[in-house]
C-alpha cells in the first residue's frame, strides 16, 4: 500500500508529522517502540533516506529516542510536547489571523465568539 503525499510539502516532513500524529493521538505511547525506518519504507514506499530524515528531526526535538540494536522509541513526555507546539502553531496559523480580519472589519470580540459558539463544530468540541 501506498499514501497519497502532498505534493506541496516535502514528503520527510509528512513522515514526522504521522508519526507525530500517532503520537498526539495515543497510538504511540511513552517508550512504545515504533514501526522501523524499514517497515515505513515498505509501507509509505518512499526512499529509506527520506524515512530517515524525517524520524530524525523527531530525534533532534526529543520525540523519538533510539535504543542502539533495538530501534526507535516515544520519548517520555513527547505527547506534552506536541500537544504544546501544536496549540502553539494553532494560535499562530488560525486565532491571530482570526483577531485580525476581525479588526479589519470592525467585528467586536464578543460577536466573533457569538460566530464561534453558532458553529456545530461547538457543541462537539464542548463534549470531549
Amino acid at each position: 500500500m501506498s499514501i497519497m503525499f502532498d505534493n506541496n510539502k516535502p514528503i520527510f516532513i509528512q513522515v514526522r508529522e504521522m508519526i507525530e500524529d500517532q503520537i498526539v493521538n495515543n497510538q504511540l505511547k511513552e517508550d512504545e517502540q515504533i514501526p522501523s525506518t524499514n517497515q515505513l519504507v515498505n509501507f509509505y514506499k518512499i526512499n529509506h533516506a527520506t524515512v530517515s530524515k524525517g524520524i530524525n528531526l523527531l530525534v533532534d526535538e526529543d520525540i523519538l529516542y533510539k535504543k542502539r540494536g533495538i530501534g526507535m522509541f516515544v520519548a517520555p513526555g513527547a505527547r506534552t510536547k506536541l500537544l504544546q507546539k501544536r496549540r502553539k502553531a494553532f494560535v499562530d496559523e488560525y486565532v491571530l489571523p482570526l483577531i485580525e480580519e476581525a479588526a479589519k472589519l470592525d467585528i467586536p470580540l464578543n460577536e466573533v465568539l457569538g460566530y464561534i459558539q453558532e458553529n456545530s463544530y461547538v457543541e462537539n468540541f464542548k463534549n470531549k
